[in-house]
């Protein structure tokens, strides 16, 4: 039992949904041999009681089988088990023929009516319930609940079974089975829809991960795609003025040599998020990003940005570029919280996620080295660690000795 919380948090929230209806439909089974089948040894004799009580504790089994296979079938990981969904509603016609069977031409008393009409009664309201669960249309849902019902007048009439007791017999069945069904339905429906919603948040992210990618593309491109054509175009004169013997060609190697170089400075730049960025309108790129993803972000003390030195800020922007791709990329979040304090002397910002999110990677130029080297040219420092349960929380503070108190 240990295990068992650690087990349950790792699951995501579609496999808790998906772990909670299936086993639900497990204990539809207990209850089926609780409530109805054990109680019959209070009722009739031990040997009655015992053969009656094997046949709902079969059918029971019967129904979680057929009802774990079905959900299998509703999740596209197997074909529909039609086999099993026609055998369980074989047995069940077949058990409560059986029952009223009993009732008619076994021993007598009220005591064995009323243990068999039981038993009649709930595996018809079983069966139908989980054979609902291998049918899509409602219609057919409701012809299923409806042949039941019917069923249930037909059989008892031809047995002996008065006209009054078979149409109660009918209606039992009508509500009980229609209740069961309508729950088996539903908790399809509540299954697919959240799987469907966990892979539109998980489309969302992926697509916010691939803009983000789109924008350090576009900063690349603009980067490199003038100084890539200002070295083509001297290379090419230096080529021809080379093969003239001007002395000239060897300028323009030169200059070919310093846009070169120029173009690996910037291209470190970017890589290493050393270039100018405004603070503000990464904390506000992070709420929409995040959002859109179907997480909860909030974000406070963006007006205390405005007053960091740009240093600062691109230092802290990026922090903000790579803890909210961290939040998409890994755990289960639902929630975030990105803050920014302006201190006396320092700020800190702040991001805190549940989801039981993973450490960045800590290795070439990303994550929390990369951060960390990023802050050390300003002096800051970086730490970040689990919080409760499953919980993330990252903290950046830099010192800022010009800046004024100015708290957010």
């Amino acid at each position: 039992m240990s295990g068992t919380p650690g087990w349950w948090r790792r699951k995501s929230t579609p496999a808790k949904v998906e772990t909670y209806t299936r086993w639900s439909f497990h204990f539809f089974a207990v209850i089926e041999v609780a409530t109805f089948g054990l109680p019959l040894f209070g009722q009739v004799g031990s040997g009655l009681a015992g053969w009656l009580s094997a046949l709902v504790a079969g059918h029971a089994a019967l129904c979680a089988a057929t009802a774990s296979r079905t959900l299998d079938w509703t999740r596209g990981r197997r074909d529909r088990p039609r086999r099993s969904l026609w055998t369980l509603g074989a047995v069940t016609g077949a058990i409560a023929v059986t029952a009223l069977v009993l009732s008619e031409y076994g021993p007598k008393g009220d005591a064995v009516d009323t243990a068999a009409g039981m038993v009649f009664g709930v595996v018809l309201i079983f069966g139908a319930g989980t054979i609902a669960l291998g049918v899509r249309s409602r219609r057919r849902v409701f012809a299923l609940v409806a042949g039941f019902a019917a069923g249930a007048g037909a059989v008892s009439l031809p047995l002996g079974v008065p006209a009054a007791a078979a149409l109660t017999a009918s209606i039992t069945v009508l509500v009980g089975a229609g209740f069961f069904a309508f729950t088996a339905v539903f908790s399809v429906w509540l299954l697919d829809a959240v799987y469907e919603l966990d892979e539109a948040r998980e489309t969302r992210a992926r697509l916010a991960v691939a803009e983000e990618r789109l924008r350090f593309g576009r900063d690349l491109h603009d980067v490199l795609g003038r100084n890539l054509a200002v070295i083509a175009l001297k290379s090419e004169l230096a080529v021809q003025l080379a093969r003239r013997g001007r002395p000239e060609a060897v300028e323009q190697m030169i200059e070919v040599q310093r846009v070169a170089q120029e173009s690996q400075r910037e291209v470190r730049d970017v890589v290493r998020g050393y270039r100018e960025a405004d603070l503000g309108v990464e904390l506000a790129g992070a709420q929409g990003v995040l959002k859109a993803a179907g997480i909860d972000c909030e974000t406070t003390g963006e007006a205390g940005a405005a007053v960091l030195p740009d240093e600062v800020q691109s230092a802290l922007g990026w922090v903000v570029r790579e803890a909210t791709t961290n939040v998409l990329r890994h755990g289960d979040a639902r929630r975030c919280a990105v803050g920014l304090r302006v201190l006396e002397g320092r700020v800190v910002l702040t991001v805190e996620n549940d989801g039981a999110s993973a450490a960045l990677d800590g290795g070439g130029g990303s994550g929390l080295a990369g951060l960390r080297e990023r802050l050390a040219v300003v002096d800051g420092t970086l730490t970040a660690g689990a919080v409760g349960e499953d919980g993330f929380r990252l903290v950046a503070e830099v010192p800022v000795a010009s800046v004024s108190g100015v708290a957010s």
